[in-house]
């Protein structure tokens, strides 16, 4: 009967191992020394050899010559354990015996002697499928058991282990193995096999496996029984489902150029030719994030699974695009293959994903954007590009346009500049929807440009006390208190100061410690703060301006010809004058 590949080449000892030097190391220097655990935990990753380990480490304990780290693999027990029909190795699977009672039965077995060999091994895999009720049954046993009995338990998922089964047990992490082992593994098992398979061909089917050796070994099975003796690495990829590095590029090329109807026609190449389209967004994240690995390495690395060729081809590629670039295309194709494993119209979700990579080409970092702010030729000149902020900047607003001058502009997050101004402090109202708001305020305060949304400040109408406190506000660093201290009505009567403030902020009042501190200062004695909710003075102000047809002309002139205000109109053709009122009045 034909045994499979993974069976057949399975390790029989721990020099054949390839990966887990650690452990090799570590359980042959105990068994050197005789100390032997009575339980372990072997943790990792499916493939990486935990069940062969656990076996390993039974032959050395039963073999004639031992307790040995090198078993002899001639005598019955090494024969049998390695068959896995060894009579004192017990191997369970938890997955199918999880109860209270297969445990109570494991803790009847361990009173009895082996019945042949030194120790009796039990090794349990999945053993996070045991329920809790199982767990205690085996707690006293596995803490205290005959000296002829060692617990193994294997597990993916070693947090799903009860602290008090851990901390009773010896515990071993199981590493994925590294890309160039499997390769090499292979490589071996082809020579014994017979088998003719380049590189190339190694390479695509160690991908398949992620770190796994059991599943490289298996899809190289698979492959060998699709193409017989001569592998060849079209044919591979077509038969595992992996996508080459060409209609990866592609997808780069087309980023690179921005060329949209490119990215269009890539979906429709992998419809017609039956390719999974969930499966191709999952390529191209890994894909997008080799090339980010290659770029911040600046050279062939061990963190990326691929030959030599193929890191080199990886570089070419990083150097047409920055760090920051490559992070974003990354974190889109992420949220792409999400969102691609529930959808009902994949096709629709992959265009859009693919679109959003070449719109996502022509942001401009949001410093850039501002540093062009002073220079008008620059921004006219410039060409199309959104406001987007860069990864790892502080600053979090964002606005974007694909042409000139888009129809409707969306005015980004408040900004704050400094303005000089001329006597009296006028403010114009610019909009379209959402309208824009210039505000001009005599030094020290500053000019904001701010969404009519954002709650605008309010003049110093209600008293010196409300400015004094402003003013203290600011040089102790509370700005977004100092703000909403402008927006609300200050009074004083003996030692209690009330605000009345608006609902929206009331949160930036909440910094109470700090708030009565300044507040006591400024009054030149202790007082007590008291918060209301209120109204919003700005917008009370802004109402009444409106309502007031009549407007003085040369406060308008004023407000239109000032320097921030004309700089508005500038970034703001579109723009237009709505009110204009003075805060001093």
């Amino acid at each position: 009967m034909y045994q499979v590949i993974a069976r057949k080449y399975r390790p029989q000892a721990f020099s054949e191992l390839i990966g887990q030097e650690h452990v090799q190391r570590t359980l042959s220097n105990a068994i050197e020394s005789n100390r032997i655990a009575h339980g372990y935990i072997f943790s990792g990753q499916r493939g990486t050899g935990k069940t062969t380990v656990a076996r390993i480490l039974a032959r050395c304990l039963n073999c004639v010559n031992g307790p040995t780290p090198t078993p002899c693999g001639v005598c019955s027990s090494c024969i049998e354990i390695g068959a896995g029909n060894a009579v004192d190795v017990i191997e369970i699977d938890a997955a199918s015996n999880r109860g209270i009672n297969e445990m109570r039965e494991i803790r009847e077995n361990v009173r009895y002697r082996p019945a042949r060999d030194r120790f009796k091994v039990f090794i349990i895999d999945e053993a996070h499928q045991i329920t809790k009720e199982a767990f205690n049954a085996l707690l006293k046993t596995l803490e205290e058991p005959p000296e002829w009995v060692v617990f193994i338990l294997c597990t993916t998922e070693a947090y799903e282990i009860p602290n008090t089964i851990a901390s009773r047990c010896q515990h071993f992490s199981f590493r994925s193995v590294d890309f160039s082992e499997i390769i090499n593994r292979m490589k071996y098992i082809a020579e014994q096999e017979g088998i003719e398979a380049g590189e190339d061909v190694l390479s695509v089917v160690a991908q398949a496996g992620e770190g796994s050796v059991r599943d490289s070994l298996s899809a190289l099975d698979q492959a060998i029984a699709c193409c017989g003796k001569t592998l060849r690495v079209e044919e591979i990829r077509a038969l595992l489902g992996m996508f080459g590095t060409e209609s990866l590029y592609a997808v780069a090329e087309a980023v690179q150029r921005q060329d949209g109807a490119r990215m269009l026609e890539i979906v429709q190449e992998l419809e017609r030719n039956g390719q999974s389209l969930q499966h191709f967004s999952r390529e191209l994240s890994r894909y997008w994030r080799n090339l980010l690995v290659a770029k911040i390495a600046g050279k062939p690395t061990r963190l990326i699974a691929a030959t030599d060729q193929e890191q080199r081809g990886f570089l070419e590629t990083a150097n047409l695009f920055s760090e920051e670039d490559l992070t974003r295309y990354l974190n889109l194709t992420l949220e792409l293959y999400k969102t691609l494993q529930s959808s009902l119209q994949p096709r629709l979700h992959l265009e859009l994903g693919l679109i959003k990579l070449v719109q996502a080409g022509r942001l401009q970092p949001i410093e850039e954007a501002l540093a062009g702010l002073g220079k008008p030729d620059a921004v006219r000149n410039a060409s199309p590009a959104a406001i987007q902020t860069a990864p790892g900047s502080p600053l979090s607003a964002s606005a974007r346009t694909d042409s000139p001058r888009p129809p409707a502009f969306q005015a980004p997050p408040a900004k704050t500049t400094s303005l000089p101004a001329n006597n009296a402090p006028p403010v114009a109202n610019l909009s379209p929807a959402p309208k824009v708001e210039a505000r001009v305020a005599s030094p020290p305060s500053t000019a904001l440009a701010s969404v009519e949304d954002a709650p605008a400040p309010a003049a110093a109408t209600t008293g010196d006390l409300r400015q004094d406190l402003h003013d203290a506000l600011v040089r102790a660093g509370l700005n977004f208190t100092a703000d909403a201290i402008l927006s609300s009505e200050v009074s004083l009567d003996g030692v209690e100061l009330v605000i009345r403030a608006p609902k929206t902020m009331m949160l930036a009042l909440k910094t109470e410690a700090k708030l009565q501190a300044v507040v006591s200062q400024v009054a030149g004695k202790p007082v007590r703060v008291k918060l209301e909710v209120g109204e919003n003075l700005a917008a009370a102000q802004i109402r009444s301006a409106e309502k007031n047809p009549a407007e003085d002309t040369a406060l308008r002139e004023r407000a239109l010809s000032h320097p921030g205000v004309k700089r508005l109109q500038e970034l703001f053709p579109d723009a237009q004058v709505r009110t204009v009122r003075n805060l001093n009045e």
